[in-house]
Order: structure tokens, then C-alpha cells, then sequence
């Protein structure tokens, strides 16, 4: 509405406003043969409707010394119907209304409801644009379409082929590796014969430090292929995107490469 409103009222901006006629002559003008009409009133409230979009466009409200932007266009878009209102009422003698001057008025009359009830009717306050879809979650067990070390995409595991079957004594896709260590524990010994392999969590995971300390220095996200270093008992020492290396205690439910 906002926006057709400030249309029809640039386009009724070069319409002719007034008209006179007297003895053998007709004489007519439009808001641009008087600027304080035509910046002033037309182009006043078509800037208006541009700061009521702008404000509703935006993903936070924006002020502008201390003023709201959808405030200030209401404004602008009111006093232009005022001001169109009162020019209509009180013609001179011998002018005529043109279309210009009453085409503005009811598109300013338009322009200034819609500005008044936005913020009173519900169905007046959708965003104009509309918020990015969250990502559907993938059923677990579903193999991930990319990210930071997706098989399919990086090759090989270090030190063993892509798609051998794993070795003796290491879990099996989607196996829990055992159970959660607590925070703080002294470091497991690395098992061995172990291999480097990819690995996806099934919800977001704490990763700790080598060291054993208790806060975490990263979150493990799901959806995300990781690379497992080592394993120290019933953990996996994992490396995340940047580089940073750290114990996943809770290895339950994670899918392998």
C-alpha cells in the first residue's frame, strides 16, 4: 500500500493541479510550477513512503537523532494529506481542482492510513523481507551434503583409503566408542593401531582440551565432517576446521566416514 501510494503520488506530482479560465483564455499548472508544492508536498511524502519501506525493510529498526524512520515517514506522509486536504478545500475563486491535486490527495490519504495502521494491524506488520529458511535437520545416519572435511569431497583419510573397510578392534560406522569421560580426567594413553578417519556428531559436542582441563575450547556442530586424530580410551582426539585439536569425550552415536 505504501509503496503504491508513493507511486501514484509522483505520478500525480506532473499531473496538472490547478486550472484557470477567465475571458477567451485557460491556463493550467501543475505541482512543479511551484517547487514549495511539488519538493515540498508531493516529493515530501513520496520521501515519506521511502523511510516507512526502508525502516520495514531492515532487520532493526534504525534512528536517526533519536527519531524511528518509520516515525519520521508517517509524519512527512500526514502533513502532505493535510496540506493536499486544505489545498482542495480553499480553491481561489476561479480555479479549477486538476487531476494532479486530487489524484495526490487520495493517494496521500492512502499513504497516511497505511503509515498509522501498520503498527496497530497485525496483518500490516509481515516483513517485506522474509527471514531465511533454517536448515532442515538431516535424519541421523543421512550422509551430510559437504563442510570441513567431507569424504567424498577431501579423498582419501590420511593413512587409509577411502571406502576400506576399517581395521580390527575400531568401531563401525555410527558405533559408540564408549562412554563419556568426565571433564578434568587424566589423559587416556592413544590406542593402538589406530587411523586417522572422518567423523560426524549427532548434536553439538564439547571438545577439551589435551590437557584434561575442564572448559571446553570448541563446540563440535552436526552436519560437519571432523577429522579423528587419535583415540585415548573411550574418547577421540579431533581437529576442527582452524586447526585446533582437542578431546571429544562423549563419542556416542557419531558416524563415521
Amino acid at each position: 500500500m505504501v509503496i503504491g501510494a508513493a507511486v501514484l503520488l509522483f505520478i500525480a506530482s506532473f499531473l496538472d493541479a490547478y486550472s484557470y479560465s477567465g475571458s477567451g483564455y485557460s491556463l493550467s499548472r501543475n505541482s512543479w510550477d511551484d517547487l514549495g508544492t511539488g519538493l515540498g508536498t508531493y516529493m515530501g511524502a513520496v520521501i515519506g513512503g521511502a523511510l516507512i519501506v526502508l525502516n520495514r525493510a531492515l532487520p532493526q529498526q534504525r534512528k536517526v537523532l533519536g527519531l524511528d524512520l518509520g516515525m519520521v515517514g508517517a509524519g512527512f506522509a500526514i502533513l502532505a494529506a493535510w496540506t493536499l486536504f486544505w489545498s482542495l478545500v480553499d480553491l481561489p475563486d476561479g480555479v479549477d481542482a486538476g487531476a494532479g491535486l486530487i489524484l495526490g490527495l487520495l493517494a496521500a490519504l492512502v499513504l497516511a492510513a497505511a503509515a498509522v495502521a501498520t503498527p496497530l494491524v497485525p496483518a500490516l506488520q509481515a516483513a517485506l523481507v522474509p527471514d531465511p529458511k533454517p536448515q532442515a535437520p538431516q535424519p541421523y545416519g543421512a550422509q551430510p551434503s559437504g563442510g570441513y572435511g567431507y569424504p567424498g569431497a577431501a579423498g582419501p583419510q590420511p593413512g587409509q583409503p577411502y571406502g576400506a573397510q576399517p581395521q580390527a578392534g575400531q568401531p563401525q560406522a555410527g558405533q559408540p566408542f564408549g562412554q563419556q569421560q568426565p571433564a578434568g580426567a587424566a589423559p587416556q594413553p592413544p590406542a593402538p593401531d589406530f587411523s586417522p578417519f572422518w567423523f560426524a556428531v549427532p548434536v553439538a559436542r564439547p571438545l577439551f582440551a589435551e590437557d584434561g582441563a575442564a572448559a571446553p575450547i570448541a563446540e563440535l556442530a552436526p552436519g560437519t565432517w571432523y577429522l579423528a586424530v587419535e583415540q585415548r580410551g573411550g574418547a577421540l582426539v579431533a581437529q576442527t576446521q582452524d586447526g585446533r585439536r582437542g578431546v571429544l569425550q562423549d563419542t556416542s552415536g557419531i558416524q563415521r566416514g
